[in-house]
């Protein structure tokens, strides 16, 4: 089982997540967008959804950097107990933000009627699994804290780094690492594996461009 979850599960996930992302756009663009409800309702939505997504941003790339670089590379600057604390504290920090804009952003979601009427199960579902796996996440902070050595942090390092350059024997790594690990882990790559079939998909259509434009020009009626 350990074997199937951490070994080849990951690739079941990353081969629907990318060829299910190909086959919705190819098929149904019209339903490739965000599906904001803030024309509906501002109430809270700047708010939470800042929060939530400077936040998941934030601990999206912390992952990414932290789960990926080589213990070569950071060995040169920091130790791996320096690496784990400061995964630790950037965790802890960019989670209670994104934390406290889940919150705002379900109850608004799940309470306000005009909101409620134009929302899809998908969208309570993704929502939910979400803020499931942030708080597994906040929860692995404490069971971190008991492995101050970084071994815990080095074994998933070594995980996640075999299994993006298809090395065998990845999953032997956190054979023996914590259970709220294990469900961070099974849960986050669940999310890479509904990825295509949610408004998730909006994310491969970010306007990361407008950060590098130039200029803009500005046009209003006359009145």
């Amino acid at each position: 089982m350990n074997q199937f979850l951490f070994g080849i599960y990951p690739y079941i996930a990353m081969t629907v997540f990318l060829l299910g992302s190909i086959f919705r756009y190819d098929r149904d663009q019209y339903t490739w967008k965000a599906s904001s409800s803030q024309m509906l309702s501002t109430k809270g939505m700047r708010l939470g959804s800042n929060l939530f997504h400077v936040g998941i941003i934030l601990l999206f790339f912390g992952h990414l950097v932290g789960l990926l670089t080589p213990q070569s590379v950071y060995h040169l600057f920091m130790t791996a107990e320096t690496k784990q604390v400061m995964a630790m504290t950037a965790g802890g920090i960019f989670g209670t933000l994104c934390f406290i804009g889940m919150v705002i952003l379900i109850h608004r979601r799940l309470t306000n009627p005009r909101v409620r009427a134009t929302t899809k199960f998908s969208d309570i579902f993704i929502l939910l699994l979400l803020f499931v796996q942030l708080i597994l996440g906040l929860l692995t902070i404490p069971a971190s804290a008991q492995h101050p050595d970084g071994s815990s942090m080095i074994a998933l390092a070594n995980w996640a780094q075999h299994i993006v350059t298809f090395r065998s024997g990845a999953a032997d790594f956190i054979i023996h690492e914590a259970l709220i690990f294990k469900l961070h882990i099974f849960l986050g790559l669940t999310m890479f594996l509904v990825f295509p079939f949610t408004r998730l998909v909006h994310v491969w259509s970010a306007p990361a461009k407008y950060l590098f434009r130039k200029g803009y020009q500005v046009v209003r009626k006359r009145g």
